[in-house]
C-alpha cells in the first residue's frame, strides 16, 4: 500500500504524518482530577504500548491536573475540550502536549482565535474533531442529515477558522457510529486536504460489535493508505483499544508490535484445550515488544504443517505434544510443560534475534 502524503506535525515527541509511523492512541476513563488513579490507568496503558493518550478536560479542575499527570507519565498528553475556550487554554498552559477540539462549540471566531493564538505560542498541535452526532444545524438542513458530506463541509469549515488565524498544526478527524459513513467520509476529505487524518469509528460499542467495526472501518482506509494514527473506540477497558488497534495494523502489515499468534479453530482431532493455551500464552506475552509469529495448534497430524510459516510452534498429542519451527518438528515435550516449552523458547528468540517493535511497511 502507498500512504497518503500528508504534512507533519509534532505532538510532543512523537510524529505524526508525513510518512511516520502510524500510532495508536487511547483516552483514559478516570475523572481526571484524581491524578493518582489517572496516572495509574496511563501507565497500564503504556505498558500496553499507547504511544499518545488523551484525557478529558470537563472543568478546570481537570485542566489544572495537566501538569501533575504529565510529569508522572512518558508518553504525550492529548487535552479533550468541549464548549468552553478557557478550558483548552488552562490546559495548553498546565502542559498538554496537544488540544483536541470541536471549533464549533467552543464559543465562536474570537474564542477560537484566543485558543489558536495559546497553541501557537507554546507550538501546539489542535486536533479538529468532527462527529456525526454534533453537526451544526445548518449543515444538516442542507444535507439532509448527517451524510459524509455534510461531516466533511464541517471539518473544513473548522480548517479555515484555524488557517485563517496564522494556525497550520492541525490534524483532523471525522467519525460516525458506523462503517459505511465513517469511511466514505474520510475518503472524501483525504481528497480535500492534506492534513495529517486521525481514524476511529466512534462509539463503536462493546467487544465483539466495537472490534469488528473497528477492524473493518479502520482497516479499509489503513489499506487505501488512509489514516497517520488511530483509536479503536470501545465500551471497555482502555487497554483492550490498544491491544486492538496494534493488531489492526499487524493484520495488514504495516506495523509489528508483539508476538502474532496463529492457533487453529479445533475439531475432533484436538489433542488439547487449545483455547485454555492459546489464552494463558497471550496473557504471559502481553506486555512483551518481540515481533516473532508463533503457532499454537490442536494436534500433530496438520499442526506444523499449517502453521509452517510460523518462527515456532506448538501442537497438541494424546500425553505429549510437539515443539516445531518453521514447520519442522523438533522435539516431544509432555502435554502439561507445553506453554512453559513454548514461553521459554520466545525467551531464547529474543536473546538471539532482539525485541526489536513496531517495525513500518508501508
Amino acid at each position: 500500500m502507498t500512504r497518503r502524503a500528508t504534512r507533519r506535525i509534532q505532538v510532543g515527541n512523537v510524529p505524526v504524518g508525513d510518512g511516520a509511523p502510524i500510532t495508536v492512541q487511547s483516552m483514559t476513563n478516570t475523572p481526571t482530577a484524581d491524578v493518582d488513579a489517572t496516572v495509574a490507568q496511563i501507565h497500564r496503558l503504556e505498558a500496553s504500548g499507547c504511544e499518545l493518550v488523551r484525557v478529558a478536560v470537563p472543568d478546570m479542575d481537570a485542566a489544572a491536573a495537566i501538569g501533575a499527570i504529565k510529569a508522572r507519565i512518558t508518553i504525550p498528553l492529548i487535552a479533550d475540550i468541549h464548549f468552553d475556550h478557557r478550558l483548552a487554554i488552562a490546559a495548553a498552559q498546565h502542559g498538554a502536549d496537544a488540544l483536541r477540539i470541536n471549533p464549533g462549540n467552543i464559543g465562536g471566531r474570537k474564542k477560537v482565535d484566543e485558543v489558536v493564538a495559546c497553541a501557537r505560542d507554546r507550538q501546539l498541535p489542535i486536533r479538529i474533531g468532527v462527529n456525526s452526532g454534533s453537526l451544526e444545524k445548518d449543515l444538516l438542513a442542507t444535507h439532509g442529515g448527517a451524510t459524509p458530506a455534510a461531516m466533511v463541509e464541517s471539518a473544513m469549515g473548522h480548517v479555515r477558522l484555524l488557517e485563517d488565524a496564522g494556525f497550520e498544526r492541525i490534524k483532523i478527524s471525522i467519525k460516525a457510529s458506523d462503517v459505511p459513513r465513517t469511511v466514505a467520509a474520510y475518503r472524501l476529505l483525504a481528497q480535500q486536504t492534506d492534513h495529517p487524518l486521525h481514524l476511529g469509528i466512534t462509539e463503536a460499542g462493546s467487544l465483539y460489535a466495537g472490534v469488528v467495526k473497528s477492524a473493518m472501518g479502520i482497516g479499509m482506509l489503513l489499506a487505501e493508505g488512509i489514516g497517520d494514527t488511530l483509536r479503536v473506540s470501545l465500551t471497555r477497558d482502555c487497554v483492550e483499544e490498544v491491544r486492538v488497534g496494534f493488531e489492526i495494523l499487524k493484520a495488514l502489515d504495516i506495523r509489528r508490535r508483539g508476538p502474532e499468534i496463529i492457533s487453529c479453530p479445533t475439531c475432533g482431532r484436538c489433542g488439547i484445550d487449545l483455547i485454555e493455551v492459546v489464552d494463558q500464552v497471550e496473557k504471559a506475552l502481553l506486555p512483551r515488544t518481540v515481533p516473532i509469529k508463533l503457532a499454537i495448534m490442536g494436534c500433530v497430524v496438520n499442526g506444523p504443517g499449517e502453521a509452517r510459516e510460523a518462527d515456532i510452534g506448538i501442537a497438541g498429542g494424546e500425553g505429549v505434544g510437539i515443539l516445531f519451527k518453521k514447520g519442522k518438528v523438533i522435539r516431544k515435550v509432555p502435554r502439561d510443560q507445553l506453554v512453559a516449552v513454548l514461553l521459554a523458547e520466545v525467551d531464547q528468540w529474543e536473546k538471539e534475534n532482539g525485541a526489536a517493535t513496531t517495525d513500518e511497511r508501508s
